[in-house]
């Protein structure tokens, strides 16, 4: 997601809102209006907004489902090497017992991403050779006997494992683009902080994949490599901006990876993919190294944290990508599931501007439900959050508030000046541009919408988010947990979020709350595609986002391979 989209300006006339903010519009309206003409002028506006966004909808669907029909699916190789089914702590497991070699698992996966890369397009650059040569040192030290296991699993616990990340993280010698065509040359020169950690632990760097422009955007596509398609349809979706990493995944082109999230860049790849995702707690894990930079509290919005097929690796990944900072998460605090308690949101109570909640997706949800009441006796508490409907508007304000925040215009011309997005439009017409339509559209509302914080719903929206953080914090205490949904619907046509453009906000409002978020899958939907739901938890208990995770992964199988294994 963006880094620096600001939200829309209010007019200055008569106080007149102007289209752009989705909810939470009786903060939006000027004190001189008379209650009942706030209230009359609220329906209204709400109607307007709602009409658009379901004319909006049909089209879409319509268009889309033509330019689709008979789903036009390109099926991935089969699953003929069993090593690629296996969890990274398995691998390092067998590869420290000699039972593998680092080497052999290496090659296994190197030779899946070539065979999947033609087909979802999720790599976008690699240092296989140079990875071949970390494995081979592995196996040499792990020969060589002079570290006995107990202690190589204690300081190197993925030791001759692959794992890959997203491009706009910096790995030493290969692309660091972001997804920005001006970046299209850039070599990184040394590792992001989050690829040394896991270097230090043993892992080797194998890849980078794709991204969206600049990371905005929720599908992974951009005019350096173009888009990345999802293992499970390849005419969907796979999310943004770690699409490319989450499809990796799924597809079983490398172990587990690296992402970042700052509206939901981990989470809803992750959901798009049917796998695991893991959104840390703020100021845990380092953003060092990554491109664009988070300035001031967006720092506390940006998070970065692993991505994977099963639970069982999440919390050693994020022990090491927490390094000194792992101790503030409790990850050694054993938690029985039957101990905790359980809330559910159904939806954000009727955004206008987002998409409802899908009927398979709500389903999904009640299971979740009604296993924990049928497994443990524990009925989970339906909760009402009033403040969710205002999500949209108050995660751009919580954006605003961010002192010292270059532009997105700024960020497209790499902080030079500021790229002339009317120019930029007109040549996409005749496509002679090289950004993105999402892109342009961000950096046209940029423009056109441009929320100021003088403007009267400012520091309304500050304090709704301020209030929703202390309502949830209060609510979940030191053992509760909220299941709240990933997303409105699944895993879009390629394009078709052009048209959905604020359904991001399932995820992004955890951003500028702070909690941590785990996204976990529910198997498949009717169409095919994969169900998911968020599970969130207070600030530094992120062990019961994991813990509970677990249990939804026993309950409901987890990752489901879209690849056909023999």
């Amino acid at each position: 997601m963006t880094r620096s989209l600001k939200p829309p300006r209010r007019g200055k006339r008569h106080g007149s809102p102007r289209p752009g903010l989705s909810s939470g519009f009786r903060h939006l309206l000027h004190n001189t209006l008379s209650p009942q003409l706030q209230v009359d002028r609220m329906r209204w506006l709400d109607l307007i907004l709602r009409s658009v966004r379901l004319l909006f909808e049909m089209l879409s669907c319509l268009i889309f489902g033509i330019m689709y029909y008979g789903n036009p699916h390109s099926p991935l190789p089969p699953i003929t090497n069993l090593i690629l089914l296996e969890s990274a702590t398995a691998l390092a497991t067998k590869i420290r017992t000699r039972k593998l070699t680092s080497e052999e698992v290496v090659k296994s996966f190197i030779a899946r991403i070539k065979e999947i890369n033609p087909v979802l397009n999720c790599v976008v650059d690699n240092r296989f050779e140079e990875a071949l040569e970390d494995a081979r040192a592995a196996d040499k030290l792990i020969r060589s006997g002079t570290v006995d296991e107990k202690k190589l699993a204690e300081t190197k616990p993925f030791l001759g494992v692959p794992f890959s990340t997203k491009d706009c993280f910096a790995v030493k010698g290969l692309h660091q683009t972001a997804g920005l065509w001006i970046r299209r040359n850039m070599i990184a020169e040394e590792d992001a902080d989050v690829v040394r950690l896991m270097r230090m632990a043993g892992a080797i760097p194998l890849c980078v994949t794709n991204v969206s422009e600049l990371c905005m955007w929720w599908e992974s596509a951009n005019k350096i490599f173009g888009r990345t398609n999802n293992p499970y349809c390849t005419c969907r979706i796979v999310g943004g901006s770690s699409g490319g990493e989450a499809c990796l995944q799924s597809a079983c082109g490398a172990p587990f990876g690296i992402g970042s999230d700052i509206g939901g860049s981990i989470r809803m790849p992750s959901f798009f993919n049917g796998i695991f995702g893991h959104k840390p707690t703020y100021g845990i894990v380092s953003n060092l190294g990554q491109e664009p930079v988070a300035t001031g509290e967006a720092k506390e919005f940006l998070v970065t944290g692993p991505i994977c097929k099963y639970t069982q690796d999440l919390l050693p990944m994020l022990r090491v990508l927490a390094a000194s900072n792992a101790h503030l998460l409790k990850l050694s605090k054993k938690v029985d599931v039957r101990n905790l308690r359980y809330f559910y949101v159904e939806d954000d109570g009727g955004s206008p501007l987002v998409t409802p909640i899908h009927s398979e997706l709500r389903a999904a949800q009640r299971k979740v439900v009604l296993h924990l009441e049928k497994a443990y006796g524990i009925k989970a508490k339906k909760i009402s959050l009033t403040k969710l409907k205002a999500a949209l508007p108050i995660y751009f304000a919580k954006l605003a508030s961010v002192e010292g925040a270059h532009t997105f215009c700024e960020e497209l011309a790499l902080k030079k000046g500021s790229v002339n997005i009317w120019i930029e439009a007109v040549k996409w017409c005749v496509r002679l541009s090289r950004h993105t339509l999402p892109g342009i559209l961000l950096g046209l509302m940029e423009k056109l919408f441009t929320h100021g914080k003088n403007s009267e719903s400012y520091p309304k929206l500050l304090t709704m988010c301020a209030d929703l953080r202390s309502e949830i914090k209060e609510l979940l205490g030191e053992d509760g947990v909220l299941l709240f949904p990933s997303h409105p619907t699944t895993a879009p046509y390629h394009s078709q979020p052009i048209f959905r453009a604020f359904n991001f906000t399932y995820t992004a409002i955890i951003n500028v709350l702070l909690f941590p978020s785990t996204q976990c899958p529910l198997g498949l939907g009717t169409n095919g595609l994969p169900l998911g739901i968020q599970v969130v938890a207070n600030h530094h208990h992120d062990h019961l986002c994991l813990t509970v995770a677990g249990e939804l992964e026993k309950a409901f199988g987890g990752w489901v391979c879209p690849s056909e294994v023999p």
